[in-house]
């Protein structure tokens, strides 16, 4: 069985750092194997997670969207923005609304037992460090099993080429095996 990959930036920009390093990982992912399907968050917006929306009027179609595609794949790759030492809103938003049950669903269905690889581009030194700790916890708590490895790129403003790609052969070679590891133990898991 052919592993699926559902690749994703927790950012909305369109010309986000973040967004351009998934598309790396996801490509590297495709020649490892897997069948990636890529899901811009912008393309989905959803109002701000409130318990009483929801009870008011269900979970929002987009929100519905973004769970059956996590659903539908067997594991992540995942590239956070670091926003203030934390994850982005839109990204915390998008897990939040995601993790409400309907009706016959098992809690956090969409998330337990899956598996997530992790990035982040950021402009600063860290590369955007703090927030993967973050997002990491998050996935943790809600029963991804996120992969040991993962990639803080720093100066992300001076990292991509014209044509989106990474300038120093380090760091995709870093992307490339991050990508290769998820699709790897996703085939192992699957077959």
């Amino acid at each position: 069985m052919i592993p699926k990959i559902l690749a994703f930036a927790g950012s909305t920009r369109k010309d986000s750092w973040n967004k351009k390093l998934v598309k790396i990982a996801m490509d590297a992912a495709k020649r490892a194997g897997a069948e990636v399907t890529y899901l811009d968050l912008r393309d989905l917006p959803m109002p701000l997670y409130d318990g009483d929306l929801e009870t008011e009027s269900g979970i929002p179609d987009h929100a519905k969207l973004f769970k059956a595609q996590l659903k539908a794949h067997h594991g992540f790759l995942i590239s956070s923005p670091e926003y203030n030492s934390s994850i982005s809103g839109v990204l915390k938003n998008a897990i939040d609304w995601a993790s409400r049950p309907e009706a016959g669903e098992i809690p956090l269905e969409c998330f337990a037992g899956k598996f997530a690889a992790l990035m982040s581009a950021s402009p600063g030194n860290l590369g955007g460090l703090r927030g993967l700790v973050t997002i990491r916890s998050i996935l943790e708590n809600i029963g991804v099993h996120v992969l040991p490895t993962q990639l803080a790129l720093s100066r992300a403003h001076e990292a991509f080429d014209a044509e989106g790609k990474l300038k120093d052969l380090k760091q995709a070679a870093q992307v490339e095996k991050i990508a290769s590891q998820l699709a790897d133990l996703l085939k192992k898991l699957h077959t």
